[in-house]
């Protein structure tokens, strides 16, 4: 297929979530990334990548994610080594960050594809996204987005979109990505 990639958008309940990390005086986005991140780790086919018609397992990916910089409307890319522990996890993306705020980058590593692009789109409640990607059937690389937090029935629900390439990522992989998402964040 000329573009083998399929994408679905949820809302997901974060009241919980949203609560702990103000109790617990969590950078969000950080613990945000860190729980969609840990998600994908956890399910093998979404550490899967095609390599020169071969398929490959990385023992982790990292996520990719922007960022906003001190450049006027310029965003960089943040790629954070996925680190196991939460707290570890926050210490390398702050320092990470604070790199790209004065030194943007939007350019992905040559030869790599162990990465997760994630990206926020604090904006809008999408209900659905396509995601921009070239057009190559080896990009394999999965894209994962959330959006504008809103109240619904006394919940704090948030947008999320996720799109893998389908000769990886199956529908029961991408369930089993949004219901176990759903359990880590009330388990936050």
């Amino acid at each position: 297929m000329n573009h083998p990639h399929f994408n679905i958008t949820a809302n997901v309940d974060v009241t919980s979530f949203v609560s702990k990390t103000k109790q617990r005086k969590l950078p969000l986005t950080y613990s945000l990334v860190y729980l969609l991140s840990k998600t994908a780790n956890d399910i093998k086919e979404f550490r899967w990548r095609i390599r020169n018609e071969e398929v490959i397992e990385h023992n982790m990916v990292h996520p990719s994610f922007t960022v906003p910089t001190d450049e006027a409307d310029v965003f960089s890319f943040c790629t954070v080594g996925f680190q196991k522990e939460l707290k570890d996890f926050i210490i390398e993306a702050e320092r990470v960050r604070s790199q790209m705020k004065t030194d943007p980058s939007i350019e992905d590593e040559p030869g790599r594809d162990d990465f997760l692009f994630l990206s926020a789109i604090p904006w809008i409640s999408f209900t659905s996204m396509q995601h921009a990607m070239s057009y190559h059937p080896h990009d394999s690389v999965p894209r994962i987005s959330w959006g504008k937090f809103f109240q619904q029935e006394g919940k704090t629900m948030m947008p999320l979109s996720v799109q893998a390439h389908h000769a990886l990522v199956d529908g029961r992989h991408m369930g089993a990505y949004f219901q176990n998402f759903e359990e880590m964040l009330m388990d936050f």
